[in-house]
Order: structure tokens, then sequence, then C-alpha cells
């Protein structure tokens, strides 16, 4: 077994702790986790298999969804029907029952191209998947019908319905365009390009180099809703407000040295997990740099005052360059976990809170996560 550590910075030292590995749910690399708010987490693979995980950490089920070249790329449970999980299996997405773990109950096909991320809205009726083609399609599971085919340019990497706001979700992708939309309309709302939105000192560095640009691989939205946060190839961390129709650059930060592959706000709260292909998993508490009159993510978030920013419109896109107090934000954990990482999610194990890590090997690594 690698050695892996955890320390801390800021918040004073972190117990001294390994990663607990769970093993035996596959034989190839783990490309995907859930953890659903009752019962076990899940995890997919290369190769289409799917693994249920107890809270022991022992493999409950596993499958293998045919054909099997196809991975399993994306998982999410329903909100409403816990025992629901939807499972991205190549351009199909098959419906699970974790009850009793056997071939899909349904088969759902209405992408075109294999597909990296789904998102189900609050109340479980809708579906999101984000595929290789750039497509989006939401789809009203009661009727099985699309409802809305949304577009990215390139490759559709991450989408993410806001919470209470059914109608309301965004989407990143490989063209470098972070997207607002409403069901209702068939265009974005609101479009940012990451390569066009910074400072121009940020501008000039993207130009001269080419080899690293801001592809966008991830994406969270925060329980209230209004702040989301992107992460980017070129190892940033992006963190955006929406007001009304449109979404400001509230944050940004260099997250990682490669690539940050994953971001994941926790439950109501501002502390913000991500991975990144430098084989590190950060924990950031922004909560005091995205508005200190905020008192509860459940509430309306309020512009910070005095935030040394200017702001510019470019073709109708929003260009704020973030103050410098901003740049010194530092992670309050630090998880040196050794691999690129694939997928994170969060979860409880009697009674802790946990950070689930899967990355090329075929096991899950666990580890602790410091109370607020």
């Amino acid at each position: 077994m690698r050695g892996t550590g955890v320390r801390a910075r800021r918040s004073g030292p972190a117990p001294a702790a390994m990663a607990v590995r769970w093993e035996g749910g596959h034989s190839a690399s783990v490309l995907c986790l859930a953890a659903g708010s009752e019962g076990p987490a899940a995890s997919g693979g290369e190769r289409g298999e799917l693994a249920l995980w107890g809270r022991d950490g022992v493999p409950a089920g596993r499958l293998r969804l045919a054909p099997a070249e196809d991975d399993v790329a994306a998982l999410a449970f329903s909100p409403r029907r816990p025992h629901r999980l939807y499972a991205a299996h190549g351009a199909a997405v098959a419906l699970l029952d974790v009850r009793a773990l056997r071939e899909p109950v349904e088969r759902l096909r209405f992408n075109e191209d294999e597909i990296n991320c789904l998102a189900l809205a609050d109340g479980g009726d809708l579906l999101a998947a984000a595929d290789d083609s750039g497509a989006v399609k939401v789809v009203d599971l009661e009727s099985e019908k699309v409802v809305r085919s949304l577009r990215h340019a390139n490759i559709c990497s991450s989408v993410a319905f806001r919470p209470r706001r059914p109608q309301s979700l965004v989407s990143c992708g490989l063209d470098m365009q972070v997207m607002l939309w409403n069901l209702q309309k068939a265009r974005p709302l609101w479009t940012t390009n990451l390569q066009e939105c910074g400072t121009e000192e940020d501008r000039l560095q993207s130009a001269s180099q080419l080899f690293n640009p801001p592809l966008a691989h991830s994406l969270s939205v925060a329980s209230c809703g209004n702040i989301f946060g992107c992460g980017a190839q070129d190892g940033k961390v992006r963190i955006f407000r929406v007001t009304g129709l449109k979404f400001e650059r509230e944050l940004e930060f260099k997250g990682h040295s490669l690539g940050v592959s994953q971001v994941l706000f926790m439950p109501e709260s501002y502390w913000l997990l991500t991975g990144g292909n430098d084989g590190k998993v950060l924990l950031w508490d922004v909560s005091n740099d995205i508005g200190k009159q905020q008192k509860s993510p459940a509430k309306l978030l309020h512009k910070r005052k005095g935030q040394a920013a200017a702001t510019a419109r470019k073709d109708g896109k929003l260009n704020k360059v973030a103050s410098n107090e901003h740049a010194r934000i530092l992670p309050k954990l630090t998880i040196e976990h050794g691999e690129k990482v694939n997928w994170i999610t969060c979860t409880e194990i009697k009674g802790s809170r946990r950070v689930l890590v899967a990355d090329q090997s075929s096991s899950i690594s666990v580890y602790p996560l410091p109370e607020s």
C-alpha cells in the first residue's frame, strides 16, 4: 500500500492519518464516485464496472454493465428516491436499484456521444447529461422525453443544477466556456470565456502559454445556489456569483500546480474540495472571501464591500479583476494523495465527514476531514 499522508495549513496541525483503502470493487481504474443521502456509496470505472460500498468499506454489490468496452464515467443518486442510482455508460444512462443490484431497471439513451457528467434537479424529476459532442440533454424522467438540448462548442465536461432552482443550471467545457442556463430558453443567459476572464497579465500569460489553456473540467454549486466554483486545466479555481440573469467572477486563486480535475462544495457550507492532476486534494474555506456579511449559505449572498476590483464589459461578457487579497488564499487542509485525481465526493461515516478519492488505481482512498 502506497504511503499517503495528510498535513494541515493555517488551521493548526492535522491528526496523523493515512488513507483507508476500499478495495475489491474494481479490477481497473475507478473513474467516478457518488454518495447518496442514505445507504451505500457507489463507484464506476473502466470496462463497465460498477460497485456499491457499505460504510465499512466492504463491497456491497458489483455489476458489469454491457457492453463492457463502455466505461462508467458518471454517477448520480436521486435526491428524492435514494435507492435510485443513475449511471452514465457510454452514451446511455442506466437506472439501477441499489436495494438489489442487478441488471438495470431501465436504460435511457438520448445523447449521441459518451457522457461525462450527470446531474439531477432537487426534485429528482429532471436529469441533465453532458457529453463529448458538447451537448447537454435535459430529460424529464417522468415522461422520458428531452425537454431541452443545450450546446457547448467542444466537449462538455460538467453540468450542475442550482439548488432550489430546478429550471436553472450551469455548465462548463473544453471550449473554456462557463454558461448559465434557464430551461425556458434554448440559448444561455450568460457566458464567460475563462481565457478572457482575468487581469491583463493573466490574458497575456495565457496567450504565451497555449500548451496550458484554461479548459474547464469541473464545477460545483454551493447549497445557497448563488455561488459556484469551476476548476480548469491551468491549475486555477474560479468562484462565481450568480446575480439575476448573469454571473460575476467573485474570486480566483491558483489551486494546483497542474490541472484541477474536480471541485466540490461541501453541503451547507462554503468549504470547497478540489482535486488535481498534481496528486493533491485540497480543502478551502472561501467564506471570508465571498462576502463577510453572509451568515448562512442558505441565504442570499451580498457583494463584498471594499473589494479592490475593476469591471469591464466586452462583447457582452464580464471581465472582473480580483483583488490581491484573493490571490493569497491558502488551503485549510492539504492531502498529498500522490496520484492524479479522477473524482472526489464527500460522505459521513460513523458521524465524521470523509472525502472519497478515485484515481488511476482500482481502489478508493478515504480521508478524514476536519469539523467546521
